[in-house]
């Protein structure tokens, strides 16, 4: 097993008697039925329906101090505490940012080994880790919070070699699973756009929450025309930002892309209906000059460009 400690990822916790009630309401996943150890992938939105924040929410052991623990991109935890304070109202939970004494270990490729299972003081905080599988792909691996200075004990005792979170960033960008913030904008996609219905990010048999209709619209019409989409390439990888082409017209931008001597990988937002002429035309698509190959992963549930029905 390969572990490797993340740290463009932070956490905030929210805690109290209507914690629960407070996050259901909010956010795009079903917390009223959230296990404690298990995991959920889900987004708080604008009313507008575009992401602010996603994340991975795990519930503590009521026995081990409680709470809900948000796996979060470190860059927006401050941005979703402001937020979350702006709905808190008079509901009964406390909500903090904790990113700068907890971070968020990763382990993939194997089986656990040790005896990792978690641990907390008296005071609430987390002493030894918790742990979690994340709830977006199998193939993620599990997850770990934990002081960073405790990662490397903490990867010891489920039997995982450290390595760089570099190697973790291939094995994601490899999946085809995309990141804020480089495969796709904050305040600016839609859950379709970055995959999130595809993930297990959004519950549509659920009651309301923030940007719901827009979403739920989004879903049954299914107008999702733009989304981030795993690609190939030979050579240098294009740069992230630059436009993708198909002959002389812009069809998306590119995202996260890695490099290997078995050939490059990369996401790339794109228009699926503008992709889809050119392919039927037989143009090309280019990212800087860089040849482009689309890669449907396996739980993309979707239409690609060429395909008569999502397979």
């Amino acid at each position: 097993m390969k572990a490797a400690l993340l740290p463009d990822r932070g956490v905030v916790k929210i805690a109290g008697d209507g914690a629960r009630n407070f996050l259901h309401g909010l956010v795009t996943a079903d917390i009223l039925n959230l296990a404690t150890g298990t995991a959920r992938f889900c987004a708080l939105l604008t009313p507008q329906g575009k992401i602010i924040a996603d994340f991975i929410v795990v519930e503590a052991p009521a026995a081990e101090g409680g709470g809900f623990f948000l796996d979060i991109p470190r860059a927006r935890a401050a941005t979703l505490v402001e937020r979350l304070n702006v709905y808190k109202l008079r509901a009964k939970v406390m909500i903090e940012d904790l990113s700068d004494t907890l971070g968020v270990l990763a382990a993939w490729d194997g089986t656990c080994d040790g005896t990792w299972d978690g641990g907390w003081n008296g005071g609430g905080t987390i002493k030894y880790g918790l742990r979690y599988a994340d709830p977006r792909l199998s193939a993620l691996g599990l997850r770990v919070m934990v002081p960073p200075h405790l990662a490397a004990a903490g990867a010891a005792d489920l039997g995982a070699v450290v390595i760089a979170a570099s190697d973790y960033e291939a094995h994601r960008i490899a999946l085809g699973v995309p990141q804020g913030g480089v495969d796709f904008q904050y305040g600016d996609a839609f859950p379709h756009e970055s995959d999130m219905d595809q993930l297990g990010g959004v519950d549509f048999a659920k009651g309301c929450y923030v940007g719901q209709e827009v979403v739920s619209r989004i879903e049954h019409r299914g107008i999702a025309r733009t989304r981030a989409v795993p690609v190939r390439f030979d050579g240098a990888a294009p740069q992230a930002g630059v436009a993708i082409m198909a002959g002389e017209r812009a069809v998306g931008v590119m995202g996260s892309a890695t490099t290997s001597p078995t050939g490059g990988r990369g996401l790339a937002l794109l228009r699926l209906d503008r992709v889809a002429e050119a392919l039927s035309h037989d143009e090309p698509l280019t990212g800087g000059g860089v040849p482009l190959h689309l890669v449907k992963p396996d739980w993309a549930r979707f239409a690609f460009p060429g395909e008569k029905a999502a397979q």
